[in-house]
C-alpha cells in the first residue's frame, strides 16, 4: 500500500498524511452515527468536561469509565457562569470515547478496514491491536486546545509500538485548529507517562527536554477523507477553534500485540471485551 517513499518519509518525520483514503460517503455514515450517539445523550444523568491542560484534575469517575464504554465529553469552554450550557448540545460536545470501534456497529464498519491492517504492518506493528477510538468535534468558536504531547504517554509499550490513524470527517486548516507536528521528533524521548492504579493517575515526568514551538512544528492541515499516521513519540498539538467551521475527526490507538502493554496504562481489557485489529 505505502511506497518506498511514504515508508521512509515515515521513518524520517514521524507521520505522514495520506489524501482521499476514506470515501464521502463512510465520512457520511460516520458522522451521521456521531450524531446520533449525540442526540441520545442525557446530559443530566450523568457527564464530565475533557481538557488535556491539567489532566490530573480533570480526571474523574466517569472519564476512567469510559475506557471500555462510549461517554460524550464537553468543551472545556461549553458553560456559562451559570453552569449551562451557552449553546446547544451538539455544539458543545468535545468528543465521543472511547471503545466504539468495537461496541458500535457504524465505528466498526469504519474501523474494519483490511487497507489498514496492511498499513498497520507496513508501518511496523506485527499484530495490530485497537485500543481506543475518539470522535473529536473541534467544535466551531469553543473548540478547545489539546496541548503538546505524545501519544506514547497514555499507551506505554515495551518497545514502545502505539501508531495513532487519525482521519479528517473535515477539512482541517489553520483556522480551525489542524494538528501541528515536530518532524523528526519522534526519535526523541518520552517526556511523560500517564499511570493509572485503581482510580487514582498521576502523570510522571520523565524528561526535562521542552515541547517544541511554532519554529520547529508544521502545521498538518489537510482535506475531508485524508488519514494522518503518525509515530507514538512523535511530540504534537492543536489549537483552540475560534472560527466558524467545526473540524470533525475520528481517531485510533494501536500497538503492537508483540510488545508488552504496560498494566499501569489507563485502558485494560480482559477476555470480555479484549483488545482486537482491525479485521
Amino acid at each position: 500500500m505505502l511506497t518506498e517513499a511514504q515508508k521512509q518519509q515515515y521513518q524520517h518525520d514521524g507521520f505522514i498524511v495520506i489524501p482521499g483514503f476514506k470515501s464521502p460517503e463512510e465520512i457520511a455514515a460516520l458522522r451521521a452515527r456521531a450524531a446520533q450517539i449525540v442526540n441520545d445523550f442525557d446530559p443530566g444523568a450523568q457527564s464530565g468536561i475533557f481538557s488535556t491542560i491539567e489532566q490530573e484534575k480533570t480526571t474523574d469517575d466517569y472519564f476512567l469509565g469510559s475506557d471500555n464504554t462510549v461517554r460524550c465529553f464537553f468543551e472545556e469552554e461549553a458553560f456559562g457562569p451559570d453552569g449551562k450550557l451557552k449553546q446547544a448540545k451538539e455544539l458543545s460536545i468535545n468528543k465521543i470515547g472511547h471503545a466504539m470501534h468495537d461496541l458500535d456497529p457504524a465505528f466498526r464498519a469504519f474501523t474494519a478496514d483490511a487497507r489498514l491492517e496492511t498499513l498497520a504492518r507496513e508501518l511496523g506493528l506485527s499484530d495490530p491491536k485497537v485500543w481506543q477510538s475518539m470522535y473529536i468535534f473541534k467544535q466551531p468558536g469553543i473548540g478547545g486546545e489539546v496541548r503538546w504531547h505524545q501519544d506514547a504517554t497514555y499507551f506505554d509499550t515495551d518497545p514502545v509500538s502505539v501508531t495513532t490513524f487519525w482521519f479528517a470527517l473535515e477539512d482541517a486548516t489553520l483556522d480551525n485548529g489542524c494538528m501541528w507536528a515536530e518532524p523528526g521528533g519522534h526519535r526523541g524521548p518520552m517526556r511523560e507517562r500517564f499511570l493509572r492504579n485503581g482510580d487514582k493517575v498521576e502523570m510522571e515526568k520523565l524528561s526535562d527536554l521542552a515541547w517544541p514551538d511554532n519554529s520547529t512544528a508544521v502545521p498538518l492541515e489537510c482535506k475531508a477523507g485524508s488519514l494522518v499516521c503518525f509515530h507514538g513519540l512523535l511530540p504534537h498539538y492543536s489549537a483552540p477553534n475560534r472560527s466558524p467551521v467545526s473540524r470533525h475527526a475520528y481517531t485510533l490507538h494501536v500497538t503492537d500485540g508483540a510488545t508488552r502493554y504496560s498494566p499501569q496504562n489507563w485502558i485494560q481489557r480482559d477476555d470480555k471485551l479484549p483488545a482486537r485489529g482491525f479485521l
